[in-house]
């Protein structure tokens, strides 16, 4: 997989409503909420393009049920994929353009998380240009080698996590 970061596009939030739209038909009944998430979600932010879309559901294990239904859009089901409790699926292959990742209502602290960093991201501009030029910046490092890609950026991003968590609970004033 190619590693490609561009500038912040604004077809990245119709593109989400459209996606979402098609899984709020899947889901139906079985859906509470659902989120664009991940750095596509952040206005302004440099990105892979690559749009991040998280349902949140009343019963994680009856998405496997859908399974059928997703693949007829293009999506490629992972089942949890290293995350207890998620239900992932990718469309585009090796040039992917979706990614979406399923919790349960309960699963408060995977969902904070995610939330948690993109409110925060959202709010904070030098933080977000920071993180989308070090995003840059290992893309044209490392263009073809995702796993060096994702490696350069680990500790950053732990650390983003941690302050977005830490403002997150406490109210985000700060």
């Amino acid at each position: 997989m190619n590693v490609v970061v561009t500038e912040y596009n604004d077809n990245w939030k119709q593109k989400f409503s459209e996606e979402s739209q098609k899984l709020k038909d899947i889901f139906a009944d079985e859906l509470i909420d659902i989120h664009h998430i991940g750095s596509t979600s952040v206005p302004g932010l440099k990105a892979k393009p690559i749009i991040d879309i998280m349902p949140v559901v009343k019963d994680i294990e009856k998405i496997d049920s859908f399974n059928e239904r997703i693949e007829q859009l293009g999506y490629e089901c992972m089942g949890e994929l290293g995350m207890k409790g998620r239900r992932y699926f990718r469309k585009g292959g090796d040039h992917r353009t979706h990614q979406v990742h399923v919790f349960q209502g309960d699963n408060e602290e995977d969902m904070t998380r995610h939330l948690a960093v993109r409110d925060y991201l959202r709010t904070h501009p030098d933080e977000a240009n920071q993180y989308g030029d070090l995003k840059e910046s290992l893309a044209k490092q490392f263009p073809s080698d995702i796993e060096a890609y994702m490696d350069g950026k680990d500790e950053f991003v732990k650390e983003l996590e941690r302050r977005a968590l830490s403002w997150y609970k406490m109210g985000k004033d700060r």
